[in-house]
């Protein structure tokens, strides 16, 4: 049976999530962070989780724990965001780069709309609602409601985010999750166990400030291998943007432990149409394939607008996917 409660995690209130031998937590306080989803049973541990010595760190830098998510996602050029004959000016939180990273909500307190568990399922619903009587909407001047239902079940984790525009104006709806996985996630096991195939098509070309220059690149042999055989994650220190280039109507991350004959598959959904790749300098403990509905500097990108990605909701307008993890093997 699916179970859903209050809880704590490394001494933070949770909600956790049960089904079957999968269990996940949920820190709604901190930017609605999924940062633990795990098959107890096997000691699998698939999310770069925060231990307790761990959680300063998680709260200072949460990006590199969990699932975070990050609306709008990656860089923009200067804080600014042009569209629709307007220009939004977002901090500027990105000194070395100059730029605004990340988005709006990945430091905030989520609302937890509920949680429970219907027989063989377990949920928690959260949101974040911006009206004009929000902080946000003096800097991004719309209504909105960003919301996602995580969901547990013997068939491993889903995640099924909704943004509806709530005002009456069209408005712009950039979104990413900034996912970090273990590799290796099994007790036994180390990175040189672990490869890892993506749905990667062209690279695209980044300068020195980490925005696009306007450039789509062949990938390298050890990009084509990710494409396609498998390949380390650890290949080369990656911090790289690429657009998505769906296999079979799908669009994924494989990781496969080789020592257990596992796989961990992540599939994203065809909605996100580019990945960002980062795996801390090659460190050989975590990566986060990263999906993204829109290219990095959207607004600003020396690239025609259709190619970058950013949707444009209508009044009343929602865009929504649904990603999932489970396991083969």
């Amino acid at each position: 049976m699916a179970n859903a409660f209050e809880g704590h995690y490394e001494g933070e209130k949770a909600i956790w999530l049960k089904a079957g031998s999968y269990e996940a937590a949920l820190l709604p306080k901190y930017g609605g962070n999924l940062t633990a989803f795990r098959d107890a049973a096997r000691g699998y541990r698939f999310l770069h989780e925060p231990g307790a010595e761990e959680m300063e760190k998680f709260k200072a830098r949460p990006t590199v724990w969990g699932i975070p998510v990050l609306f709008p996602p990656n860089r923009y050029e200067d804080g600014l965001f042009p569209w629709n004959g307007n220009v939004y000016r977002l901090p500027v939180n990105e000194a070395k780069t100059g730029n605004h990273l990340h988005g709006f909500f990945l430091n905030e307190e989520w609302k937890v709309d509920g949680f429970g568990a219907t027989g063989r399922e377990s949920y928690a619903v959260i949101a974040q609602r911006v009206d004009k009587s929000h902080p946000l909407y003096s800097t991004f001047p719309h209504e909105f409601t960003l919301k996602i239902r995580y969901s547990l079940s013997e068939d491993g984790l889903a995640m099924e985010v909704g943004v509806r525009n709530d005002g009456d104006q069209p408005m712009p709806c950039a979104l990413g999750f900034h996912t970090s996985i273990n590799a290796p996630f099994a007790r036994g096991s180390t990175a040189k166990d672990y490869t890892v195939r993506m749905t990667v098509g062209k690279r695209v070309e980044l300068n020195e400030r980490m925005l696009p220059t306007g450039k789509l690149l062949d990938l390298s042999e050890d990009e084509e291998k990710l494409r396609t055989g498998g390949i380390s994650p650890y290949f080369s220190p990656l911090d790289n943007h690429y657009t998505a280039e769906p296999q079979d109507g799908r669009n994924w991350m494989e990781l496969t432990d080789h020592r257990l004959h596992v796989k961990l598959v992540y599939d994203a959904g065809t909605a996100y149409k580019f990945w960002m790749i980062y795996n801390a300098q090659a460190g050989g403990t975590f990566f986060c394939p990263e999906p993204q509905i829109n290219m990095v500097n959207a607004p600003k990108a020396p690239f025609p607008p259709e190619q970058t990605g950013i949707v444009s909701l209508a009044p009343g307008e929602v865009w929504q996917e649904t990603s999932r993890m489970y396991v083969i093997g």
